[in-house]
Formats: structure tokens, sequence, C-alpha cells
């Protein structure tokens, strides 16, 4: 996989976001330019793309816009993952652990088949609960979790530790 550290350039800082304190990592001036934007989906679908990979699930919300075209260029399937109460259909759903609080996770029953590899991806891996969560989405369906690949890592909050077992990819991170 090429560096792909010149895309910080394109991660737009927002102090006090959502709350004081926080640092949000804004990355929609990453979207908007058509070669970061191109060189990020390259980026996570070179990474994966000597994998066999069946489904390419996206978290709700900004992990669908990266997911979609990662799983076209893998020529697999797309599958959202969501919060409660979105999804139309029968859902398996997974809890899990916020800063404050808990949060469920949701994907359909038939999201994936038994033995099916997925690819999950999502735009920040922060405490590393919600993809840990969408893992257990995955293993609970009877898929394999071919691995994670993210935007951006925020290393300081010690998100791998939650997905020990599994291999995890990020093309930006924030010691």
């Amino acid at each position: 996989m090429h560096d792909a550290a010149w895309l910080k350039e394109y991660v737009r800082e927002i102090p006090d976001f959502p709350r004081p304190g926080v640092v949000f990592k804004d990355i929609t001036p990453l979207l908007a330019d058509e070669a970061a934007f191109r060189a990020t989906i390259d980026a996570l679908a070179e990474h994966f793309g000597g994998q066999h990979i069946d489904e390419v699930l996206g978290i709700e919300a900004r992990g669908f816009i990266v997911a979609a075209p990662v799983a076209y260029r893998l020529g697999a399937g797309f599958v959202p993952v969501r919060k409660a109460g979105k999804l139309p259909w029968q859902v398996e759903k997974q809890e899990y652990v916020l800063e404050y609080g808990t949060d469920l996770l949701e994907i359909h029953r038939d999201a994936l088949a038994p033995g099916e590899r997925a690819l999950i991806v999502d735009d920040v891996m922060a405490t590393g609960g919600t993809a840990a969560a969408a893992a257990r989405l995955v293993e609970r369906l009877g898929g394999e979790v071919a691995g994670l690949g993210f935007i951006i890592e925020l290393a300081f909050l010690g998100g791998r530790g939650k997905l020990q077992g599994h291999h995890a990819v990020s093309l930006i991170t924030y010691e």
C-alpha cells in the first residue's frame, strides 16, 4: 500500500465538537477533493485486494461513503451496519459501550451467509467499540472478518486493543 499520510492535509480539525475538549476530525474536505477521495478508496481497496471478500460492511454513517466504493472496487457486495431502528427487516443486534452509556448496531439477518468473508469499513477508529461490535455481528451471522479498514485511527484512544485477532489498517494515524 502506498503511503497515504499526505491525506492528513485534507482532514479538518474542529475544536470542541461535539463537546468541549474533543477535537473532531472532519473528513468532508477529503471527500470533496477528487484526488484525495480517489486515493483513499484506492488505498483501502488495494490493501485488501489480494483477498477474497464477499461483502464490505459500512458502519453508519460516514462508513457508508467509503465502504460502498471499496466494495465496488473489490467486486463485492455492500452491507449497511446501522444504528438501532433504521433497518426495515429482521435484524441481529449488538450492544457496544460509548464514553457515557451504550448503543446498538444492527445488521439484517440475511446480510451474510455462513462462511462469507466480510471487510468492515468506517471513517474513524477511536475507542474501537463500534468496529468490535460490527465484527461480533459478522461472526454471529457465521461470517468471517477478513479485515477492518479505516481512513483515520485515533491511536491515543487504544481502539486496536478491542480488535485483537483481527487485521486492521488505517490510512492516517493520530498518535
